[in-house]
């Protein structure tokens, strides 16, 4: 898996989207589930795969840090999360997201 081919958060997102990953989630921390904003369907983390993920440093400015998932749910539903780490992170989203299987690539395999 390639990571950080992308110089910015928004650089990622829009090539992501382009991609075919549109789809909006949030995270429903007390039901500890993500859920689509369009269909309003409900996701636990093992209906999910992270398909790619980008890692973002803030070099000037610690609430800069962040992580692009690209995340696949197991009714083809593509969807872009992302999230702060460090000092500015959403535990709660951190630990959903901890739960979520990185999907496995071929050997060789460049997305």
């Amino acid at each position: 898996m390639k990571l950080n081919r992308y110089t910015t958060v928004v650089h990622a997102v829009e090539a992501l989207k382009k991609r075919g990953f549109t789809g909006e989630f949030i995270l429903d921390a007390e039901n500890h589930r993500m859920r689509n904003l369009k269909s309003g369907k409900n996701y636990r983390p093992e209906d999910m795969k992270i398909v790619e993920y980008h890692r973002f440093e803030g070099a000037s400015n610690p609430s800069d840090m962040s992580i692009v998932f690209a995340i696949e749910s197991n009714d083809g539903t593509k969807a872009i999360v992302v999230s702060s780490y460090g000092m500015y992170a959403d535990m709660k989203l951190v630990e959903f997201m901890d739960k979520v299987k990185i999907k496995e690539r071929a050997v060789g395999m460049d997305n």
